[in-house]
């Protein structure tokens, strides 16, 4: 129940914390798409814990094994899983919690769901499930490239206050890789890191806002009305932990605009491909893509876990102050940017395939 998503390209994750491993189920993935280990290791290698100072200490080379569906290389069009096993796990860590809720945290709501749950790490409700969608986003991801050289790509664009100015049209992956606060104005990015760095110091936690831009899109995916594209994209995004918000093209900035300010005038280009003067529209007009960049904000709250001793209740109701021990990012962003884009990647392709079947099949 609710660990399924999409409609013809379609994935169940599964797998806990500190469970043996997690992973991911792909079914409906076209055949003969070359893929290997290795392409879905990169992305898992950009999202994986300890890879910095700034992130969880947790030590996991999240290597994935992937179990059926490729043979000699190739997709079969058969469904394909794929495994990480948990390597560096510490229940232990995790044992006050067996009684006590951490502010904040699924705990208590999983409680009052099942009547029981997973408390070592937290279970289903960790950014570790996460492991098998960035691993299914690579796959979808290299199908939409394949087909049109379409680019999803990622970036902190804020931390707590320090919001720094970025051309999305301009933003390249390179950029974003070259430090580990994954910001591409590397000036913004040396003030994230040390405020990060102080704050992981105080045992504290800060939040965010990663920007995600599509480029190369082609015009008409989307599926009115209730399938409308940016629809189906914050339900992805906002899936993921941690996230609180979701904003696209002009986003809120744009109620403060009239309509005469805020519309996007359309003209013919040099090709004789009908485009948009400006791009307030964040690429979609009525729930579907109108081959102009993409481009969203998710915000991602401060992590939930943090050290400093804070008041909260225990299962049976009561009084009780809580430490947190165990491993945690002080902040989620830098390690969010592969998984807002292998969500992003995820509703795309499904939506490729829709518009594929509906629209092009005759």
């Amino acid at each position: 129940m609710g660990s399924t998503f999409g409609h013809l390209f379609r994935i169940t994750t599964f797998g806990e914390s500190h469970g043996g491993g997690v992973g991911v189920v792909i079914d409906g993935c076209p055949p003969q798409i070359e893929i290997s280990a290795q392409d879905i290791q990169v992305e898992l290698d950009r999202r994986r814990p300890g890879q910095s100072r700034i992130t969880t200490p947790r030590k996991e080379t999240d290597r994935c094994e992937i179990l059926s569906g490729v043979f000699q290389g190739k997709t079969l069009g058969t469904p394909i899983a794929i495994l990480v096993r948990n390597q560096d796990t510490r229940p232990q860590d995790y044992s006050e919690m067996a009684q006590v809720y951490r502010p904040s945290h699924a705990d208590a709501t999983y409680d009052a769901k099942y009547g029981f749950r997973n408390w070592q790490g937290g279970g289903r409700s960790s950014a570790r499930e996460t492991i098998g969608r960035v691993a299914a986003g690579a796959i979808a991801k290299k199908i939409l490239h394949q087909f049109a050289q379409v680019e999803v790509l990622g970036y902190v664009k804020r931390i707590k206050d320090i919001d720094a100015p970025i051309d999305p049209a301009q933003v390249t992956l390179a950029q974003v890789e070259s430090n580990m606060v994954r910001c591409p104005n590397a000036d913004y990015a040396e003030k994230m890191i040390a405020l990060i760095d102080q704050i992981r110091q105080d045992a504290d936690s800060i939040g965010g806002v990663v920007e995600c831009v599509v480029r190369n899109l082609p015009k008409g995916l989307g599926e009115p009305v209730f399938d409308k594209l940016e629809a189906d994209l914050a339900k992805a995004v906002m899936s993921l932990p941690a996230s609180k918000g979701f904003e696209i093209g002009s986003g809120f900035a744009g109620t403060l605009l009239t309509g005469q300010e805020h519309n996007d005038e359309f003209y013919t280009d040099d090709q004789g491909v009908i485009r948009t003067v400006t791009n307030r529209s964040g690429g979609i007009q009525g729930g579907i893509s109108n081959g102009e960049p993409i481009v969203m904000r998710i915000a991602f709250k401060p992590t939930a876990t943090i050290g400093k001793a804070q008041k909260t209740v225990t299962q049976e109701g009561e009084a009780t102050i809580l430490a947190a021990k165990g491993r945690h990012d002080p902040c989620v962003l830098p390690r969010a940017v592969p998984m807002v884009e292998a969500m992003v990647a995820l509703v795309l392709c499904d939506h490729l395939m829709r518009q594929q079947a509906q629209c092009h099949l005759l």
